[in-house]
């Protein structure tokens, strides 16, 4: 646990942020029922609304860091998710046909602060702690949304839907303000891309052709996200068609809850020094094994290990991941890294219901080896890169070891406004070693 001494303070104020932000942001799970029950608005139209609002939400973030990188990524999550509040809590009071604008707006501006978040913790932690650090973040992430749901469901039973989008939009721009209270507008940091030769130059696009393991990663993560969020469409379906109903189903979410609660921050810990592109591999082969377990037979024995399976692999991949594409990101593109990540990792909101479902209708037996069989090999290929990667790195014995150029005052955080300083140059014995070892 001294590890987590390496988070700064100010990534623990932004996650006791986001705990209470997380509590009350609830009303998207809602949202279809309070289309088709208090707007009164038939399934279809729902329907249609809601997928608008998941493709703002994955479009906000791919863009947020592209936002971040030119305007700062302190400055876009403020406004952003201060817009995000502002037009959450008046969707009650506007127009129906008005909503057609108002939530995919709202989606929009959700996305490029999730995007924003991560760039921002992303610059504010060293290389070497970003695990932990995510890790917290996602703890406290998780930990609301475990109680935020009861009571959303209390508030929009026992009052009215209304509250949840009123509730969840004041808690937005509140955090929208304690961000601007513990994240200070400017800061020190060192240059990561720098360090690697980057210089500053170029775009997102020649870092990424300079880094094909990302870019391997961010493909894999694509495909598996897609196969990971059948749990949310096709899953519930067949549980359905097998005689299990949806009190199953809720008892299994509680499971996956419950299982990243208590165990993403320590699996975070324990694995820090194993190679990331090794733990996010085998993350993903254990969320082709839980739809693989599910050829194996139906029942509630077969469901809870096929559950039990894609919640250990997402607590390997998730946290992993963010913090390897955060590490290989030069510093001009960091916010445009995170927000490819952070976009190819929610793309199955949109393209996981559709896909599975035509699947699903047109051979409801082919579905779970197709999932089981995807989640393989992209785990199989994030493995291979990352052997490559190994088995290309230099091993001369007769070559100095380096001594690792000590990083910025983690106490004096940077988000990306303005300028920065460069990496202090470290001990004299350092820079000596440095000199010969170059020479």
């Amino acid at each position: 646990m001294g590890a987590l001494r390496d988070v700064p303070r100010t990534v623990w104020l932004l996650a006791c942020g986001t705990f209470a932000n997380m509590v009350v942001s609830v009303s998207f799970a809602f949202t279809f029922l309070y289309l088709t029950g208090p707007r009164g608005l038939d399934a279809g139209q729902a329907g249609l609304l809601s997928g608008i609002g998941g493709v703002g939400l994955v479009a906000g973030n791919f863009t947020g860091g592209w936002y971040g990188d030119r305007f700062g990524h302190r400055r876009v999550l403020l406004v952003a998710a201060a817009v995000s509040g502002l037009v959450l809590a008046a969707v009650p009071f506007v127009p129906t046909p008005a909503l057609f604008a108002a939530l995919p707006v709202t989606q929009y501006a959700s996305g490029v602060q999730r995007a924003a978040n991560s760039a921002l913790v992303a610059v504010i932690v060293p290389e070497g702690a970003r695990r932990q650090a995510f890790a917290v973040v996602r703890a406290a992430a998780n930990g609301g949304f475990t109680i935020g749901p009861v009571l959303g469901a209390v508030v929009a039973t026992e009052l009215s839907y209304d509250w949840l989008y009123v509730a969840e939009g004041v808690a937005s721009v509140g955090f929208a303000c304690w961000t601007a209270r513990v994240v200070p507008a400017r800061g020190r940091a060192g240059r990561p891309g720098a360090a690697r030769g980057d210089g500053g130059n170029g775009g997102v696009w020649a870092a990424l052709r300079a880094r094909p393991a990302v870019v391997v990663l961010l493909v894999a993560i694509l495909v598996v996200d897609v196969v990971y969020r059948q749990q949310y469409s096709t899953f519930p379906m067949f549980l359905d068609d097998h005689g299990m109903n949806a009190r199953v189903y809720g008892t299994l979410l509680a499971v996956n809850g419950g299982v990243l609660l208590c165990l993403e921050l320590p699996a975070a810990l324990a694995l820090r020094r194993v190679p990331p592109l090794r733990v996010v591999g085998a993350g993903l082969l254990l969320v082709g094994a839980g739809y693989g377990v599910l050829l194996s037979g139906v029942g509630i024995g077969t469901a809870v290990v096929m559950m039990g399976l894609l919640t250990i692999g997402e607590l390997l991949y998730k946290t992993t991941a963010t913090a390897y594409v955060a590490d290989q990101a030069p510093e001009h593109v960091q916010g445009r890294f995170q927000s490819l990540y952070a976009g190819v990792s929610i793309s199955g909101v949109v393209l996981a219901a559709p896909a599975g479902g035509a699947v699903y209708e047109a051979a409801p037996g082919v579905l779970w080896p197709l999932c089981a069989g995807a989640g393989v090999l992209a785990g199989g290929a994030v493995l291979a890169v990352g052997t490559r990667r190994r088995a290309s790195a230099p091993t001369s014995p007769t070559a100095p070891a380096l001594v690792p150029l000590p990083t910025a005052p983690t106490q004096v955080p940077t988000d990306g406004e303005g300028p920065t300083d460069g990496a202090d140059p470290g001990p004299p014995a350092a820079r000596d070693q440095l000199r010969s070892a170059r020479k």
